[in-house]
């Protein structure tokens, strides 16, 4: 059972007020800071923006693919950390559970996850492997009713708040990806523990940590689907959120083009406010112009995958263009507002470090190229 038409219209709206009354005073804070306020999550949480994915016999919202788009794209018009930990933990962070849980895990984790007890993250690159899973090095190896794992996650979003993790780990070196399984690790399980954060160029308050498995002790009924089929699931759970990110981007791109034609209008140059030079105006029909096929795209395939279709190409073909959106309307931000685009002070300059991150995280742009390239070829093939 999905949420209605009208109860989605409702939470859309309440999305929209809060991230303009609770979470954009926040943001020099949390942008200084480097972390969101536990107050922040809380709040969000009485709202129920950690439960967007979880199914509602799971006590979740139950929003399908086009639902949880509209309320992405609201939390995209806010600031970018925050967004980052709320769609992480809705995407990959839980998703995997959702996809290919079984009842009793489903039953077990669910209704803590969509509370916000229970906070989710998703562990899959390492030193070696991000892009390749053949290099990844963490294993894990049974003995007796535990799987003892070990080794090292690099770049995990929600690191420092997240207590339920999605971890691939290998289980059978001779089969390559095909000997890759995926676990549900608690955060106080024996031999996990969290190590360094990093220091970002963007995304100041949502952390990306280090997670280190030295002998850690997973049961085997938190195996998340079958032996051998982690790098399956990983694919699964990054495609399905493909469309998500998109509509991050989308939000992101609506608040820039706003900024930027409201500076426009009220900045003077030569005696006139500089929308009237005709470049400027290019610049905002440009962005305009990015924004509305975007738009179309996120929602085609959202609406595809609402209706069970294939989207592997598609999915790569709207992650890839809406990170890529993402960065040309944020330069034509910072382009519009001259030297004070590029002051700590302006909410662009802000806008613009977080959207680098959007063309390498999930999937890179060139991974996706790879992606879209392979199923051409399934296409035409002879």
């Amino acid at each position: 059972m999905e949420v209605s038409q009208e109860e989605l219209n409702i939470i859309v709206q309440t999305v929209r007020t809060f991230i303009k009354k609770e979470v954009e005073p926040l943001a020099d804070q949390m942008e200084e800071e480097d972390k969101i306020p536990r107050s922040l999550l809380d709040k969000s949480a009485e709202i129920g923006l950690f439960g967007i994915s979880t199914p509602q016999e799971y006590d979740g919202l139950g929003a399908g693919m086009v639902g949880k788009c509209r309320i992405y794209e609201e939390l995209g018009r806010g600031p970018n950390c925050f967004t980052s930990v709320i769609g992480c933990h809705n995407g990959i962070g839980s998703v995997g559970i959702v996809e290919c849980g079984n009842e009793e895990q489903k039953k077990r984790y669910l209704p803590k996850v969509a509370s916000g007890e229970m906070i989710g993250a998703f562990a899959l690159t390492e030193a070696s492997a991000g892009s390749d899973p053949r290099n990844m090095k963490t294993t894990a190896v049974l003995k007796g009713d535990r799987w003892i794992l070990n080794g090292t996650k690099q770049f995990i979003t929600n690191g420092d708040v997240a207590n339920i993790f999605t971890v691939m780990a290998v289980t059978d070196k001779e089969k390559g990806p095909k000997g890759i399984t995926s676990f549900l690790v608690e955060r106080g399980f024996k031999g996990f523990t969290v190590g360094k954060y990093e220091k970002k160029m963007g995304l100041h308050g949502s952390q990306t940590a280090e997670l280190i498995f030295e002998d850690c002790e997973v049961p085997v009924e938190n195996v998340l689907g079958e032996l051998g089929q982690g790098y399956v699931n990983a694919l699964k759970i990054l495609a399905n959120g493909r469309a998500g990110l998109a509509a991050r981007n989308l939000g992101s791109c609506e608040k820039l083009l706003e900024i930027s034609v409201k500076y426009a209008l009220q900045r003077v140059q030569f005696g006139k406010p500089i929308f009237e030079q005709q470049i400027i105006q290019h610049y905002l029909a440009n962005m305009t112009i990015d924004i509305e096929t975007l738009r179309s795209i996120t929602y085609d395939v959202a609406r595809k995958i609402d209706e069970g279709q294939k989207v592997i190409k598609e999915a790569a073909i709207v992650k890839t263009y809406g990170s890529e959106v993402y960065g040309r309307v944020a330069d034509l931000a910072v382009q519009i507002h001259g030297g004070m685009g590029y002051m700590r002070e302006c909410e662009v300059e802000r806008f613009y470090r977080d959207a680098r991150i959007a063309r390498i995280y999930e999937g890179t742009s060139e991974i996706q190229r790879n992606i879209i390239a392979a199923q051409l070829k399934k296409e035409y093939a002879l």
